[in-house]
């Protein structure tokens, strides 16, 4: 194996460690205070939910409780509690068409107040290839069931 990549593997299951230590807050606390590029798992009690990366955790975070235009993973749960699943790149099931639908709106406005009352920890990841590495060897080692890597 490439010496560089088997220390970028080396180093996951303490940075798991270290992310899994960190208080929890809730996400609009930490919105306001993290500028650094990080790893950050949103959680729900004892159920790892979601782990993404960022180049400034706040901004992202921020997004996560933003408009229907950001806020992609409350978009996500909206979709499924509502039951539309699939994503559409035509006028019809778009994200646009879907926010004109009272019921969907409102299943929007309630995932994003879930993501807002959420957990989030977050571990300093500078570099670009651990900080990847670390996305998925978190949401791998922690089965977080929002994170599928799908290419859209």
């Amino acid at each position: 194996m490439d010496p560089l990549f088997q220390s970028h593997i080396e180093a996951l299951p303490s940075a798991l460690d270290r992310l899994l230590a960190v208080t929890p807050q809730e996400v609009v606390s930490l919105a306001k205070k993290i500028p650094v590029p990080d790893i950050y798992l949103l959680s729900e009690g004892d159920k790892h939910l979601y782990v993404g990366r960022a180049k400034n955790i706040g901004n992202r975070l921020q997004n996560h409780i933003g408009t229907w235009r950001q806020a992609a993973f409350a978009f996500q749960l909206a979709r499924e509690e509502t039951g539309k699943t699939k994503a559409s790149y035509r006028v019809e099931g778009s994200r646009a068409a879907l926010m004109g639908d009272p019921r969907f709106k409102q299943a929007f406005d309630q995932a994003r107040q879930r993501v807002k009352d959420m957990d989030a920890r977050y571990v300093e990841a500078a570099d670009p290839i651990r900080q990847s590495l670390l996305e998925i060897y978190v949401a791998v080692a922690l089965n977080t069931p929002y994170n599928d890597f799908q290419t859209h």
